[in-house]
């Protein structure tokens, strides 16, 4: 089974989630659909930006604890290197 660390934005340069997951289509549907009343859909963060893979929930979750502790420059710059036009990468998930 694989794991994932992922970054969603409400935009280019917008507001940032980090979050983990076991099922990355999954939960980012559920972002969109605002099935979470919090922080994502307070802000309409609803764009899969950025995201990895790992053997394990702890090495996903560790993963994210150390990406939210980061700057935010820190950040862009990972989502740039892997997406430089910040698309939506949910239409080319393959999990």
């Amino acid at each position: 089974m694989a794991f994932y660390t992922y970054l969603m934005a409400s935009g280019p340069y917008g507001t940032l989630y980090c979050g983990h997951t076991d099922d990355l289509a999954d939960r980012v549907w559920r972002h969109r659909e605002k099935h979470f009343h919090g922080f994502t859909a307070k802000y309409d963060v609803n764009r899969l930006v950025w995201y990895e893979v790992h053997d394990s929930r702890e090495a996903a979750f560790q993963r994210e604890r150390r990406i939210k502790a980061w700057e935010r420059a820190w950040k862009i710059r990972m989502i740039e290197e892997m997406n430089p036009t910040w698309a939506d990468l949910n239409e080319t998930l393959n999990c």
